[in-house]
């Protein structure tokens, strides 16, 4: 029996005054799986992560059409109090950079328990004890001493840790997690997907883990998506996409991966840039940097076509 998704997207359109940001995207995640959102940086990743929580800066923002559900409810219709009781507790994220997420003049204790407090319990005391449980449970050392420290007090990995304790106070279903490694260092990035991981698989929560490192996704994700100009160019199981990206634009991000290369040798890069809100180009958006562009690209939109394994968007196809 196939399992029915957590979470969908469907036909999601967002402008910024009248430029399209994100352009139909259409996605899914099921219970317990976690799903890999790739692209550059200005590809429309952060901006559909954040219309799921219904915290985009609306205006100058506007969700144009389409449909946000989860768990069978319409994320687009609830109230402010409904998208309150959402937040934090059945759907959590994790912003890319701790130090301007968290509250510098707030403990960590404190700034746990505030979650605690909103969605689970009126016990301070309890809820002091479970910030302290949840900094124990993301692996910080001496939890109880970090609970009375302030952000500033604490390193790099030990904000995205705390982060993360914040987002699973409430042991949600679902957790958005965007750039969860910026800024971090080789060892503690590894550290902390680690646990993410961990933490997946022991609540049973999903994942959507948005990324622009396919080293990450090709080691976490069981599925992954492609973003470019605002929608979805390729989706596929995440074995099946690093061993036959048929996209143009996934298949040349592939290419830019170290471990693709040969010891020594420059890494490939993708000529040109992604191109912003208002500027795009007729076709599909990543004609101007494609080496195999036809004619068409440079005049139709390709529809987003396959099977619910491997869908894609591209007139010449790898």
């Amino acid at each position: 029996m196939t399992q029915s998704p957590l979470l969908t997207i469907d036909d999601l359109w967002i402008d910024v005054g009248s430029n399209p940001v994100i352009e139909g995207v259409s996605l899914s995640i099921k219970p317990g799986e976690m799903l890999g959102l790739v692209g550059e940086s200005g590809c429309g990743k952060s901006v559909t992560a954040l219309s799921i929580m219904r915290l985009l800066a609306e205006p100058p923002m506007r969700i144009r059409q389409g449909a946000i559900h989860y768990d069978g409810q319409d994320i687009l219709a609830m109230s402010n109090a409904e998208l309150e009781r959402l937040r934090g507790n059945q759907i959590a994220m994790i912003f890319q950079e701790p130090m301007t997420s968290l509250n510098p003049v707030f403990t960590i204790g404190d700034q746990i328990a505030e979650v605690v407090l909103l969605h689970k319990t009126s016990d301070k005391a309890e809820a002091a004890r479970r910030a302290v449980e949840l900094l124990e449970r993301v692996g910080i050392p001496a939890p109880e001493k970090a609970a009375q420290k302030y952000p500033h007090e604490m390193s790099g990995g030990q904000r995205q840790r705390a982060m993360i304790a914040i987002a699973l106070a409430c042991d949600p279903k679902l957790l958005i997690a965007d750039e969860p490694t910026t800024a971090l260092d080789v060892t503690v990035q590894a550290q902390i997907l680690e646990l993410i991981e961990d933490l997946r698989r022991e609540m049973g929560m999903a994942v959507l883990l948005i990324t622009h490192d396919l080293g990450v996704v090709s080691q976490y994700c069981g599925r992954v998506a492609v973003m470019y100009g605002g929608r979805v160019v390729e989706e596929a199981p995440a074995e099946e996409l690093f061993a036959n990206p048929r996209h143009r634009y996934t298949e040349a991000l592939l290419r830019t991966i170290p471990a693709a290369n040969p010891p020594g040798v420059e890494l490939p890069a993708i000529p040109g840039t992604v191109p912003p809100p208002g500027a795009r180009p007729s076709g599909c958006a990543f004609h101007p940097r494609c080496s195999a562009c036809l004619d068409i690209c440079t005049e139709e939109m390709p529809e987003l076509t396959g099977d619910d394994h491997h869908r894609l968007r591209c007139w010449n196809a790898a």
